[in-house]
């Protein structure tokens, strides 16, 4: 079994910030899967599905955004699973919009959910997918900029890295991280 987590923050305020890509993504992922039914259960939203020919776990924390490594930690310590076979999927200000990254391991780089879930679970090799989200302007904190909601004229551009990140999710559970890094990684078609 896999583990793909997509961060957010809960609640109608935060639907379709910048910060909730995440969510996004894991939509795509269960849409595609016909739609497999949500269980509430430690502190999150989860479904069990089929990415692939494997049984995937996706998982949208319900906690805020900042304290998302509680569910992880508890859900990937109930179903006994390695490190290796969890999936943070998040947003990315340092990344230009659109753009995906995929990484094995590292810091948090200044994103809260990742750094909570790095810090509860004591490792920082934990396979991430970021997506970019664009730069704060001058003019904004990054805080209220990520919590921002996509501009017109960038929601064609949002979409398509969704539904690439959604691929690249598929691709990591089927292929392996290597596979989804030499695929997607500084790839924009």
């Amino acid at each position: 079994m896999k583990l793909v987590v997509g961060l957010g923050n809960p609640g109608r305020k935060y639907v379709d910030t910048r910060h909730n890509v995440g969510f996004v993504v894991l939509d795509e992922l269960a849409r595609r899967a016909g739609g497999a039914k949500r269980k509430t259960a430690v502190d999150s939203e989860w479904s069990e599905t089929q990415l692939g020919s494997e049984k995937t776990l996706l998982v949208w924390p319900q906690t805020f955004m900042n304290l998302s490594g509680s569910c992880v930690l508890r859900l990937r310590d109930f179903y006994k699973l390695s490190n290796q076979e969890l999936l943070v999927v998040c947003d990315d200000f340092h990344l230009p919009l659109g753009r995906l990254r995929l990484r094995s391991g590292g810091s948090a780089g200044g994103q809260k959910g990742l750094g909570d879930i790095l810090r509860r679970l004591a490792t920082e090799e934990i396979a991430r997918l970021r997506i970019g989200i664009g730069t704060p302007p001058s003019d904004f904190e990054a805080a209220d900029f990520v919590l921002s909601k996509f501009r017109r004229e960038e929601t064609a551009e949002i979409d398509l890295a969704v539904q690439r990140a959604a691929d690249a999710a598929t691709d990591w559970v089927g292929h392996g991280l290597a596979f989804a890094m030499n695929k997607y990684n500084g790839n924009d078609s």
